[in-house]
């Protein structure tokens, strides 16, 4: 059985009534009384600890409390955390509440006071953001709680250990699904198009009208009735997406507390729900100087928790990408015209002089979106006023890192190659709407 002792913590109140007692004690030897005023101070001390001890140790005083979040965190976004308190004593208590947060969030100084009435119910909200993905685990909830008094508290120790996965951002996710599926659009003017095209399956079988194609009728059906019946074709809806991410070492950048790769992968998985959604087949791939996840394209529902669990499992590698690699498994394996959005970053233009045969090869076989990231720090400062000569020279490097992220553009752009560059902040939002541009105009 543990010892009471162990959970009595003293308070400032208490030292500094120790402070005054030593003061006394230590003038008395010029001034007599003051002995006798120490000796008064220390007797009623120590009643009003007793009193203390008594108000908080006695079997009619509890404290009860839990903490609550959701199964799920996501990366890169503030994620609610709740902790509710309950008190059964019968005075009124000031508590200090300490949570030991996951060691992952780098956050050693949470710490919450407030005040509580008996019989109150109480819950504290507060927020957390991780940065790198992974198991989380939410240990001890510490309450020190204290009297009007104020003398001593009372530790109170719940062991409410947790476990909570972080997952690329589900909270990104469907915010973007909001904004993005048509059929909850409500601004004026907007309206749903239906395109009429070609595919294997046909919406409905009507009479011919002068200038149908000829090519789409159907004789059995003309047959039957004794005049000209059309197959009215749907338009083909499930075209093939594949997400490509690289991993090597030039995705290890950071920026805000992500690296690019954790970006890459939190869009990745907005633009899988949203391809899904438009009943589109996505798969996913990733690659560095070898290859990692490759999971084939669907469009079931289970398909966003597949490729969900496999992005919780990336790691950036150390080596350069392997694009020799990449390509000889694009072929192998995507046997059918696909929008592919590669995920990668480029900083020079002899890193994309190496690589830009490849991705010219692959542009011939599939619809090719190469995505890399603008460095705003870079950007920013490039654009900042100089002082003095290193100043002079340190942005004059800025803005040719800057005009080389345009010249890298400018040559992609040249062989007829989809590019999107931008901010990791806007990647999301940018590539869905290139995405939803290229639907549009009817490339997939």
């Amino acid at each position: 059985m543990k010892s009471p002792f162990r959970n009595i913590y003293i308070n400032n109140r208490l030292f500094w009534i120790i402070g005054v007692i030593a003061a006394f004690f230590a003038i008395s030897f010029s001034v007599d009384i003051l002995f006798y005023v120490a000796q008064a101070v220390i007797f009623i001390a120590i009643i009003l600890v007793m009193v203390d001890a008594f108000l908080l140790f006695n079997s009619r005083s509890k404290l009860s409390a839990t903490r609550k979040t959701s199964n799920a965190l996501s990366l890169s976004d503030e994620n609610n955390v709740h902790i509710i308190v309950r008190s059964k004593s019968p005075i009124p208590l000031q508590l200090h509440i300490i949570d030991e947060l996951p060691y992952q969030l780098q956050k050693r100084d949470f710490a919450v006071d407030m005040k509580i009435a008996n019989g109150q119910l109480l819950q504290i909200d507060y927020q957390v953001r991780p940065v790198i993905r992974g198991a989380y685990t939410f240990k001890n909830i510490n309450i020190y709680a204290k009297s009007a008094i104020g003398l001593i508290s009372r530790r109170y120790t719940f062991n409410d250990h947790l476990t909570v996965p972080v997952y690329p951002s589900l909270i990104q996710m469907k915010e973007y699904e909001l904004k993005t599926l048509s059929r909850i659009s409500f601004f004026e003017g907007v309206k749903k198009m239906r395109r009429i095209g070609h595919s294997y399956e046909f919406e409905q079988i009507k009479k011919y009208v002068r200038g149908d194609d000829v090519r789409s009728i159907n004789w059995k059906a003309t047959s039957r009735v004794g005049e000209l019946m059309v197959n009215h074709y749907e338009d083909e809806r499930s075209q093939q997406v594949f997400c490509i991410i690289d991993k090597s070492r030039s995705m290890k950048m950071p920026f805000n507390g992500l690296s690019l790769l954790d970006y890459a992968i939190n869009s990745t998985l907005t633009i899988a729900n949203i391809a899904l959604k438009k009943e589109d087949r996505v798969g996913l791939m990733s690659f560095s100087d070898r290859i990692g996840t490759v999971l084939g394209p669907d469009k079931h529902h289970v398909q966003l928790r597949k490729i969900l669990d496999a992005l919780y499992n990336e790691k950036e590698r150390f080596n350069e990408a392997n694009y020799e690699l990449l390509y000889l498994q694009i072929r192998n394996f995507i046997k059918v015209r696909s929008l592919i959005f590669l995920y990668t970053n480029f900083e020079s233009l002899y890193a994309i002089e190496r690589v830009v045969a490849i991705l010219r090869k692959l542009n011939k076989l599939h619809l090719l979106v190469v995505i890399f990231f603008e460095n705003s720090e870079i950007t920013d400062y490039a654009k900042s006023d100089t002082g003095n000569l290193e100043d002079v020279y340190l942005t004059t490097v800025a803005q040719k890192f800057a005009v080389e992220k345009k010249l890298i553009r400018q040559e992609l752009t040249k062989y007829g190659i989809q590019t999107i560059i931008s901010t990791p902040e806007e990647l999301s939002i940018n590539t869905i709407n290139k995405y939803l541009e290229l639907k549009s105009r009817g490339l997939i």
